[in-house]
């Protein structure tokens, strides 16, 4: 019989299912699944043509039965023209359906807040920008602006307000907030953590209640009369400005008139969560029903280009990319475990100069296979090597109150010494603190080591973060103990833990929603986003039926979590 031309497939297979059965069922699924070509002419001549790549049809029988004169090579690294076609037509269903839900929330109703003018004395926004104690830096100014803008439209904002640690993202979001008050809206801050809530809850009551707007805090850790009080304020509509964590979007919560809903760390919250803020105001109680609250989102995990072309390309990104003046780089050392003791003596220098520290350990529960001494054991040894000092101790595990007393002993310079767990990661803002020490320094992944150092150089002293780390090391764990020692930059940093985890873990909770990529690879296929983008681009202009074909072809029910 002569040779067959074709490859024998061999599917990756679960146990109980035999390759014979699976090269049967899938050789059916191909017979009976006709793949028309969907793209109209035009599109194929000017984004196809050039790509040089097989039809849709072709694509799938190569990929799946390849001649044996085949370039094998360029079938596993994904680089063959099938493979080629088969990414483009994913990356154009992603950007469809991305862009899609950005036109459908143009159409959506919301409440269009006026910017008062600069000279307009009574309005909010001016008397906030007169008690600033500092000036805005250029790039505050600039995102400030887009924000305002936004604002003032009748359809729902949906911005993303990136901008690396420190730049000052908690009084953007004040100055927003005072245009939601000023046009009698309510606004509301939701932060992922109880620390980071209470943290902005204190920097924009400070800024805010002298000017007479009315500051609510809503947490789970508050007594039952406290609570009734707050949600009361929301729903009467006498708290201008609610701050909380995920407890604002309890069903119970409601708003007379929110009309701006601000997200901090938006990538630690699902999609559900997000919805559920939404939610909220589409059900405020003054009759304005239908209403979407402007949405913006705040992260100090600033997004690679690649990532804001596709994953967040439904939303407006605005970027602060300059630091406040008077912010003195931190210096990162790398020292090896064995120098612990150096590490000590240097921890004692630096608080007798009147300086803080944080020592952040990883992990609470003993685990062997981690072998990481916990937060109580490290808090132990160092109180008893370091008798002159005042040493504290904060982790997940304590009550809300007790970790607030000991984080405020800390802002007051009572305790010099904090050892944490990285509950500090985020928006912990304390200027005197400049030595960190972050143990077992290669366990972390990058984005949370730059949080985390971002937590000193808040002041005006030089700064240090010693990364304390356990030998022997894996290639990606000093690939990232290397990023941090050569680059202060988040973006940089951001751009680096892209390639060395990949889009699927650097996305977190977005990922949930998001219609992953299963064949398209952002770092080697980024060249084929911006020819998806354009083409996307015409589709939606010119031919919504055949959006709709593509998008039921490639997406079917995933579309509506892209709509978070």
């Amino acid at each position: 019989a002569p040779l067959p031309q074709v490859l024998t497939p061999v599917y990756p297979s679960t146990a109980g299912v035999s390759q014979a059965y699976l090269r049967k069922a899938i050789e059916n699924a191909l017979e009976r699944t006709p793949l028309p070509e969907l793209l109209p002419p035009e599109i194929e001549r000017a984004y196809l043509k050039p790509l040089d790549v097989p039809s849709l049809a072709d694509a799938v029988r190569i990929l799946h039965h390849p001649r044996v004169d085949s370039d094998e090579a360029a079938l596993m690294d994904g680089s063959h023209p099938a493979w080629t076609r088969i990414k483009f037509e994913e990356l154009l269903a992603q950007q469809l359906s991305l862009k899609r839900a950005h036109e459908e929330r143009r159409t959506r109703a919301a409440p269009a807040m006026p910017r008062r003018a600069a000279s307009d004395a009574d309005a909010l926004t001016t008397r906030l920008y007169a008690a600033l104690p500092f000036r805005l830096t250029g790039a505050q100014s600039r995102v400030v602006d887009e924000i305002a803008h936004d604002l003032t439209l009748a359809h729902p904002m949906q911005r993303l307000l990136q901008g690396d640690v420190g730049s000052g993202k908690t009084v953007v979001a004040a100055l927003a907030a005072a245009q939601a008050i000023d046009a009698g809206y309510q606004a509301a801050l939701m932060a992922p953590t109880e620390i980071l809530a209470e943290q902005h809850a204190r920097k924009l009551r400070g800024w805010l209640e002298p000017l007479g707007v009315s500051v609510a805090w809503l947490a789970g850790s508050l007594k039952a009369k406290d609570k009734r009080a707050a949600i009361e304020a929301a729903a009467l509509g006498t708290a201008q400005l609610v701050i909380g964590t995920h407890a604002i979007i309890q069903d119970s919560v409601e708003f007379a008139r929110l009309g701006l809903v601000i997200v901090d760390e938006q990538h630690r919250f699902g999609v559900e969560q997000r919805l559920a803020l939404r939610a909220k105001a589409a059900n405020a109680a003054d009759g304005a029903q239908g209403f979407q609250p402007h949405q913006l989102m705040m992260s100090a995990t600033p997004i690679p280009r690649t990532l804001a072309m596709t994953y967040y390309a439904d939303l407006e990104v605005s970027t602060i990319d300059e630091l406040p003046p008077g912010r003195t780089p931190v210096l990162t050392r790398l020292v090896g475990d064995a120098r612990r003791d150096e590490v000590i003596a240097r921890v004692r220098e630096a608080a007798l100069t009147g300086r803080q520290v944080y020592w952040v350990c990883p992990l609470i529960e003993e685990s062997e296979t981690l072998q990481l001494q916990t937060a109580v054991e490290t808090y132990e040894t160092l109180a008893a090597a370091l008798p002159e000092l005042k040493v504290g101790l904060v982790h997940g595990r304590l009550s809300p109150a007790d970790k607030a007393a000991v984080m405020d002993a800390f802002t007051r310079n009572e305790v010099q010494l904090l050892v944490a767990t990285t509950v500090i990661e985020v928006g912990v803002d304390v200027p005197n603190a400049s030595l960190m020490v972050i143990e077992h320094a290669e366990r972390f992944g990058l984005a949370q080591l730059h949080q985390l150092r971002g937590r000193v150089g808040r002041g005006t002293a030089a700064s240090v973060c010693v990364l304390l780390y356990t030998g022997p090391l894996s290639i990606a764990g000093r690939e990232r103990l290397k990023t941090m020692r050569e680059t202060t930059d988040g973006f940089e940093i951001a751009r680096r833990d892209l390639e060395i985890r990949g889009p699927g873990e650097f996305l977190g909770a977005r990922q949930s929603g998001a219609a992953m990529l299963r064949f398209a690879n952002l770092e080697t296929d980024g060249w084929l986003i911006e020819p998806a983008r354009e083409a996307a681009a015409r589709l939606i202009a010119g031919y919504p039926e055949v959006v709709t074909q593509h998008l039921a072809r490639w997406l079917g029910a995933r579309e509506q979590y892209l709509k978070a």
